[in-house]
């Protein structure tokens, strides 16, 4: 069963349990951080090998490929995620789906509805997969 995103309070953070952070809102904050940090969050907060579904890097990729790719992208100046459903199927992962209203420093917006795989490691959660499929112009 998925919980309705505002729902999710599972506690996420450390494996030991001493964070009282909730689930959704810590994976939120990451999600932030990956549209608008560079390179280096990036490498910091991967999982070592990722499943990436996006236009401009697709298919399973290292920590220091998607990492690379990132530092030849303009970053996004804001992003405002609307989530929608966050889910932890077991004690060391996390599903996040919400859809993305993001901007750029020159104005060019962008729109997504989002999907990412997280796994709990000795010092934090690391994104496993991400997805982002733009919905239809009507």
């Amino acid at each position: 069963m998925v919980a309705p995103f505002a729902g999710a309070t599972a506690t996420a953070g450390k494996l030991d349990g001493t964070d009282t952070m909730s689930l959704d809102d810590e994976l939120l904050a990451l999600e932030r951080k990956f549209w608008i940090e560079g390179a280096d969050f990036y490498r910091e907060n991967l999982d070592e090998q990722r499943l990436v579904v996006i236009p401009e890097l697709a298919g399973l990729k290292t920590r220091e490929e998607v990492a690379a790719s990132v530092a030849q992208m303009p970053r996004w100046l804001d992003v405002a995620p609307d989530a929608k459903a966050a889910h932890r199927p077991d004690r060391g992962t996390a599903i996040l789906t919400y859809q993305a209203n993001a901007r750029r420093n020159h104005g060019t917006r962008y729109r997504a509805l989002v999907n990412s795989l997280y796994v709990e490691r000795v010092g934090g959660w690391k994104m496993a997969f991400h997805q982002q499929t733009s919905p239809a112009d009507h």
